[in-house]
Formats: structure tokens, C-alpha cells, sequence
């Protein structure tokens, strides 16, 4: 492993509610080798959700702060409202010292860390079908239906971008998606 390399920087995306968060917590719960990223946003912290674990939840004038430093590998507002990021230095550290490192995060900001990091493993995730889409989105109950119809809108174009990625993995079943994923890694997959 070269100083200037970074092979065991993993980015997996995908459209809205293809599964990301569920694939990313039973990879944390699984395999402990593997570093798992904390995005920073300002949004509120859904039900459950702890600060520095499923998130570093700050506010907008903090956020923008980090971004105007440089301190962000990526960010990006979605869906129109709240702002999203991994802070680079966390990735860079982590990569450094040799860990399997896993950044999931939205389309935007895989096509940032893109430019920045192009050697790092592109994965994309998705559904089995547009209709299982749907049906998991809405099934969640946690947006509106207003909300519900700006993210299906938002999740056609993210499925356009596929073929931007190195690697697709179907979520059809969480644990064999994800012993794919960190067979990518390099990892061996544990045995069920």
C-alpha cells in the first residue's frame, strides 16, 4: 500500500430509500473492522438517532463554517433543505491508519468525492425494482406525501447514474447485499 493511495476508501450510494442506512447498520453491527463514516447535517435528529453515531447533527452557521475551512471530502444540500457532509479529515485519518473505510452517502456527494478521491471503490446500490422503491419509501412513514413525491422525483435521476459507478449491488436481501459489499472490501464475508 502506497502513501498516495487510498484503496480502502469504499463509497456506496444509491437512490433514496434503496436501503443505504440499513445495508451501512448492519455492516456497523457486523463487521467492526470496517470504519464506518458519520456524516455531519443539520437536520434534526430522528427518533433514536444519537450525535456522533448515526450522525454529527450541527447547526447551519457550523456546517457552513466546515465547508468554507475545506474541512468537507463532500457535501451537499438535499432534497432542497438540509445540508449533508463528510468531514475529511475523519476519512483521511481512518484510511491512513489502514482501516476499511465506508463512506455511504447520497449521489452528490459520490460524484465530489469522485474528483477529490478518484481512487477510492465506487458501489452502487440498487433496488430490485422501481416498484420495491416505492413501496419502501413510503412504507418508512417518516415524510409527508409532498415530501414522499419530491423523493421519488429525486430518486429517477439518481437511478440514471448507475453507470457512473464501478460496482452495482442489488438490495434484495440486506445481509447477502451487504457480504457482498464488504467482499468488495477486501473482507471476508462472515458465515451465517
Amino acid at each position: 500500500m502506497t502513501a498516495k493511495s487510498h484503496p480502502t476508501v469504499t463509497v456506496l450510494a444509491g437512490p433514496t430509500a434503496v436501503g443505504k442506512g440499513t445495508i451501512s447498520t448492519y455492516i456497523r453491527d457486523n463487521y467492526p473492522e470496517v470504519w464506518l463514516s458519520v456524516s455531519a447535517t443539520t437536520r434534526d435528529p430522528r427518533p433514536g438517532e444519537k450525535d456522533g453515531v448515526h450522525y454529527y447533527f450541527v447547526g447551519p452557521e457550523a456546517f457552513a463554517q466546515l465547508v468554507e475551512e475545506g474541512q468537507m471530502l463532500e457535501w451537499a444540500v438535499v432534497h432542497g433543505r438540509n445540508s449533508y457532509g463528510t468531514i475529511r479529515s475523519k476519512v483521511e485519518e481512518a484510511a491512513a491508519a489502514g482501516k476499511h473505510v465506508l463512506l455511504e452517502i447520497d449521489l452528490q456527494g459520490a460524484r465530489q468525492v469522485k474528483k477529490s478521491m478518484p481512487e477510492a471503490k465506487f458501489v452502487f446500490l440498487a433496488p430490485p425494482s422501481w416498484d420495491e422503491l416505492v413501496r419502501r419509501l413510503v412504507g418508512r412513514g417518516t415524510e409527508s406525501a409532498e415530501e414522499q413525491q419530491r423523493r421519488l422525483e429525486t430518486a429517477k435521476l439518481e437511478l440514471a447514474a448507475e453507470p457512473e459507478f464501478d460496482v452495482t449491488i442489488v438490495n434484495d436481501d440486506i445481509r447477502r447485499a451487504a457480504d457482498e459489499l464488504v467482499s468488495l472490501m477486501g473482507l471476508e464475508p462472515h458465515a451465517h
